[in-house]
């Protein structure tokens, strides 16, 4: 099961972009593969950041993430609904 996007970024569901931002960005630079070679665990959790991050940086996605969780998100990203 996924985790909550906005636990993966460590921030509050009313966080404006500029919190999601720096959030995903010291999350980056933790865990980014180049930074931590052979990490598998590492390389997981920065994919699982960035999948976060480029969720809640869209306002369409967002809305959608918090209305439906991740099958909204799945919805939309396929143009469903």
């Amino acid at each position: 099961m996924k985790r909550d996007y906005y636990d993966i970024l460590g921030i509050q569901r009313n966080a404006d972009g500029n919190a999601i931002k720096k959030a995903y960005r010291q999350l980056a630079l933790r865990y980014h593969p180049d930074r931590n070679p052979d990490d598998p665990e590492s390389e997981e959790k920065f994919k699982e950041a960035t999948e976060a991050y480029e969720v809640l940086r869209d306002s369409e996605m967002r809305t959608l993430y918090d209305r439906y969780g991740h099958d909204g998100v799945k919805a939309g990203a396929r143009g469903g609904g």
